[in-house]
């Protein structure tokens, strides 16, 4: 039985970790790659995502096969080959461009608490998703997303909000995201069994 750690995420076997961080509670899919990420508490991605240059928010559920913060290449140039900035794989005399490099790894995704990414979506660089937000499957994301929306396509569009007016905004304002984990057990089968609407009612003061 797979069980999930405070202190070291479950990394499963395949995975190519560079230059990132985990939080509690955490677990990388197999096969993934993460590079210059941060996961903060909960977060979780399945198998074969790739994410780079990324703040993944607390309790985000990143579906298999997805690309988060997939690096550009210099398409303003008169060339957009690797030669250009990964230059010592093709000659001996020249240096990688470091600072391409320093400029494609500052350009962060941000993940907001609890969105949900599925399978097979990619989110462009600089890109924020909100809280709560849902990134439907095959979804191509090149703007920002709102908390608790919907959007799905080629450009991503919205196509509406997960709940009725008001509710986000006092889910926004509860913020149960930030509980530490013995509230979340107190009230879990709370989670499990009420809609939004009702779990506001009980645990919003």
């Amino acid at each position: 039985m797979t069980k999930l750690s405070a202190t070291e995420p479950l990394v499963h076997e395949g995975c190519k970790i560079v230059n990132s961080t985990f939080g509690a509670w955490c677990e990388v899919g197999a096969g993934s790659i993460v590079v210059n990420s941060t996961f903060e508490d909960y977060a979780y991605c399945d198998r074969l995502a790739d994410i780079s240059n990324t703040t993944v928010g607390r309790f985000s559920n990143i579906a298999a096969m997805t690309r988060i913060g997939p690096t550009d290449h210099p398409h303003a140039n008169a060339a957009q080959h690797h030669f250009l900035y990964r230059s010592s794989y093709y000659w001996d005399d020249v240096a990688d461009d470091a600072a391409f490099f320093t400029a494609r790894a500052a350009r962060r995704t941000t993940l907001g608490a609890d969105c949900w990414i599925g399978h097979g979506a990619i989110i462009k660089p600089e890109v924020t998703i909100g809280i709560g937000a849902i990134v439907a499957a095959g979804a191509v994301v090149t703007r920002d997303v709102g908390p608790f929306m919907i959007v799905a396509g080629c450009p991503a569009t919205p196509l509406r909000a997960r709940f009725q007016p008001g509710i986000g905004e006092r889910l926004l304002a509860l913020a149960w995201w930030d509980w530490d984990h013995a509230r979340l057990r107190d009230a879990l089968t709370d989670f499990r069994a009420l809609t939004a609407e009702a779990f506001l009612e009980k645990y919003q003061a």
